[in-house]
């Protein structure tokens, strides 16, 4: 009988080795949705954490873009919002929404947010996304909505209510703002992010075309179980984390 073993995400002996792994994936990632088109100004963040001091976080400074990130740029954030590594300023929305989504999930390892283009788009209309292709089956019953923005999240309370929308699903659509997606890898948490916006475009897309046709739910159901797992979300990251890394070396320093 044929084999179909693919690699799984690697499991360190050394503390110091898994935390050079989140952050150079951290910053790889970061590359990845500058290339993409997901930065705009100084919105947007996404964050590790640490893998010994598990109530701190790996972020991108604020105000440096997203295209130039590397891995000497991350800043390590406490508990309290105090830059306790870099010497750069934490964007302070990024404390507030991701400090309560590592507080409230201790299995999230990363968290990823940006005011990508069609994940605004798609936000605005305060819906969940529907089945329409195999890659959108990864998020089916497996998103949900945060329907209440009251503008830039600035106070860990609100940070606190978007975790609560969020609960155990891999995203969050932030109504009238964007999306948030988060992971057991940064890998993951990066990929998710990558592939709901995508799947935006495309629902976006067919419904400007015509009336798209949904996967019924036992199909649906099944494919969630076969594009949606933990491993699935990591392993489809490595191909584009292999891509940048070969065209912009410079981010590993």
């Amino acid at each position: 009988m044929a084999r179909f073993d693919r690699p799984q995400p690697p499991v360190f002996e050394k503390v110091e080795d898994e935390r050079l792994y989140r952050k150079q994936r951290l910053a790889a990632a970061f590359r990845l949705f500058g290339r993409f088109g997901f930065s705009e100004g100084i919105a947007g963040h996404i964050t590790a954490r640490d893998p010994e001091f598990t109530d701190h976080f790996w972020v991108n400074p604020l105000g440096t873009y997203f295209g130039h990130i590397r891995v000497s740029d991350l800043i390590l954030v406490d508990r309290e919002g105090e830059v306790v590594k870099g010497d750069a300023a934490v964007n302070r929305a990024a404390f507030a929404i991701h400090s309560q989504v590592h507080e409230a999930r201790p299995d999230v390892i990363a968290a990823a947010h940006a005011h990508s283009l069609h994940g605004k788009s798609w936000s605005s209309l305060g819906r969940l996304l529907d089945p329409l292709t195999q890659d959108a089956c990864a998020f089916y019953q497996d998103h949900t909505i945060f329907d209440d923005y009251k503008g830039v999240v600035l106070d860990t309370s609100e940070g606190k209510r978007i975790a609560e929308a969020l609960g155990e699903k891999k995203a969050v659509i932030l109504r009238n703002h964007g999306f948030l997606t988060v992971g057991k890898t940064v890998d993951e948490a990066a990929w998710w992010y990558i592939t709901f916006e995508r799947s935006a475009q495309a629902q976006l897309l067919a419904e400007a075309a015509g009336k798209p046709i949904s996967i019924d739910h036992e199909i649906a159901t099944l494919t969630h179980s076969q594009v949606g797992t933990h491993a699935g979300g990591w392993f489809s990251f490595q191909p584009l984390y292999d891509r940048i890394v070969r065209e912009e070396p410079d981010l590993l320093e």
